[in-house]
């Protein structure tokens, strides 16, 4: 185990959480956050706490990851473990164009496409719901607002400026508009 450089903190994402153990041995259930977590198996380590942990071995079952680090070899180890959350490399992964890490959403400011200088505020959240996911804005009165993450609803999203370009579905933020 190493300590990582406080630096490399802005180049790793969360990908998953350590959810419990299996066996005596210190094997980890890792639950990951990865659309695909099948990338995972390329891996040779992972960051927690810090630290980095070099991978001994990583299978899955069901729809959960079991893996063995380095330096983890007995239950009492693997118990201390247990809610950590697990970090990768940004740069290990390929985003497809038009789809984006949770981390960056966050913070990105949500303007009106037909009203001049309209911002809704901030995503504060994102969540997964299946079909796509939504965007929680919340505004600077703490007003809390969900937009469906969907084509008809984002215009353009320019990371770098944080900034997102939408146009509201009729009647989805104001209780007045007439469906």
């Amino acid at each position: 185990m190493n300590e990582i450089n406080s630096t490399l903190f802005d180049e790793i994402i969360e990908t998953g959480k350590i959810v419990g153990t299996h066996g005596v041995k210190g094997e980890l259930k890792l639950q990951s956050w990865a659309d695909n977590f099948g990338v995972l198996f390329e891996l040779d380590h992972f960051y927690i706490d810090g630290k980095i942990f070099r991978i001994n071995s990583i299978r899955q079952q069901k729809n959960i990851l079991l893996l063995k680090l380095d330096g983890i070899d007995n239950l009492t180890k693997a118990e201390l473990m247990r809610n950590k959350i697990v970090f990768v490399e940004r740069s290990f992964f390929h985003l497809e164009e038009g789809t984006y890490f949770i981390k960056d959403l966050l913070g990105v400011e949500v303007f009106d496409a037909d009203k001049e200088n309209v911002c809704y505020g901030k995503i504060t959240d994102v969540m997964a719901t299946g079909a796509n996911d939504v965007y929680e804005i919340t505004d600077d009165a703490g007003i809390k607002r969900l937009i469906p993450a969907i084509k008809d609803v984002i215009l353009s999203t320019d990371i770098t400026a944080k900034k997102m370009v939408i146009r509201p579905l009729l009647g989805l933020f104001d209780e007045n508009e007439q469906a």
